[in-house]
């Protein structure tokens, strides 16, 4: 791992924030520990940060991301979440990304590309609350009995907006997400909560969708 190329990540996330980050070498040395000695996760998961800008190409989009750490066990991902802002104190416009292994935020990556999300409005009082859950409950694999045997949860966002936050999950065939009951376990997951909007769209339905890397 490299620990200084890393921090530099770290230091790039914070800044857009404007808040406390994983910006010092303790905090980077004691999560490559806990990455080595930790509960191990099903699969890697990284956290991603980026400022939604209207009109902007997919290069332009992804050169705007800023990945802010890579995590491999249960104790680095409650380091990483406990560090970053919580989602209440970002401001307007930006979206936390938790995604699968090392993939992007991007629906013309590959891996992604076939996939949808479904789009969950939610008030920002409850913001915080749905999207805990839900990164638990992805690092806990709880969605593979709400799939179908050929489909995946990759990824969860959310993203900050002026009224009703917006939350993502993100899936790989978007084909089967008919017989999918994730909205289903995410009211499981969060049985106060009531939603705003819910609605699933497929990535390659996106006007500025441009195909496949």
């Amino acid at each position: 791992m490299d620990i200084p190329g890393r921090l530099k990540e770290e230091e790039d996330a914070a800044a857009i924030i404007g808040s406390p980050n994983i910006t010092s070498a303790a905090e980077a040395a004691e999560l490559k520990e806990q990455d080595a000695e930790g509960h191990r996760l099903n699969t890697p998961w990284t956290m991603w940060l980026d400022k939604t800008e209207r009109g902007v190409s997919a290069a332009e989009y992804q050169a705007s991301l800023k990945k802010v750490y890579t995590m491999t066990t249960v104790e680095s991902f409650w380091a990483v979440y406990k560090n970053i802002p919580d989602v209440q104190e970002l401001n307007t416009r930006y979206t936390y990304h938790m995604m699968r292994d090392d993939r992007k935020p991007l629906w013309e990556e590959p891996r992604n590309s076939r996939g949808g999300t479904w789009k969950v409005k939610c008030r920002k009082e409850d913001s915080s609350e749905v999207w805990k859950e839900l990164l638990l409950a992805c690092i806990g694999e709880q969605f593979d009995d709400f799939v179908a045997e050929d489909d995946d949860i990759c990824g969860v966002s959310i993203s900050v907006r002026d009224r009703d936050d917006l939350i993502q999950i993100w899936n790989t065939n978007a084909a089967r997400q008919e017989e999918a009951k994730v909205i289903e376990k995410v009211r499981l997951l969060v049985p106060r909560v009531k939603f705003t909007a819910i609605f699933y769209k497929r990535h390659e339905t996106h006007h500025a969708f441009e195909g496949t890397n």
